[in-house]
């Protein structure tokens, strides 16, 4: 029996940028059908103590999906489609507390006007800010063609 190498091959920062758009495309629309329920479930949500519960509400279910991921394969659906994986300093699955770590972090960096993101332009292993802090690294996981 031959033992495989584990591929760390970083992705490069063009695949990296069409898996964060691609993301980005799948976040929207889960916002739109969590936003739908939450409307549906408590009303008009503009004003008041219910616009932050419904910010809240679309921010933990999409936190809910990205650790979801993460921890089931090590991929969202863009990660799957342009062949990357989210893996930890081990090449293993991310632990719950690292997902949530991750998940918090890039949203710190992304609203810090995404310096957590563009981090990976600088970064010699073209790593995100909050995959460094995290020792979590993306790497491409091309598929079986036999």
């Amino acid at each position: 029996m031959q033992n495989k190498q584990v591929a760390t091959t970083a992705p490069s920062l063009l695949k990296l940028g069409a898996c964060f758009i691609y993301d980005a495309l799948v976040v929207i629309a889960l916002s739109f059908a969590c936003a739908g329920v939450f409307i549906w479930l408590a009303g008009d949500a503009t004003h008041g103590v219910k616009r932050y519960l419904f910010q809240l509400f679309l921010w933990l279910s999409v936190g809910v999906y990205f650790v979801w991921c993460w921890r089931k394969s090590g991929q969202t659906l863009a990660m799957q489609t342009w062949q990357l994986k989210l893996v930890g300093k081990h090449a293993q699955l991310l632990t719950v507390n690292v997902a949530i770590a991750r998940y918090v972090l890039a949203c710190v960096g992304l609203m810090l006007f995404g310096i957590g993101f563009l981090w990976a332009i600088v970064d010699r292993d073209r790593l995100f800010l909050h995959d460094r802090l995290l020792k979590t690294q993306i790497i491409y996981v091309p598929r079986n063609t036999a």
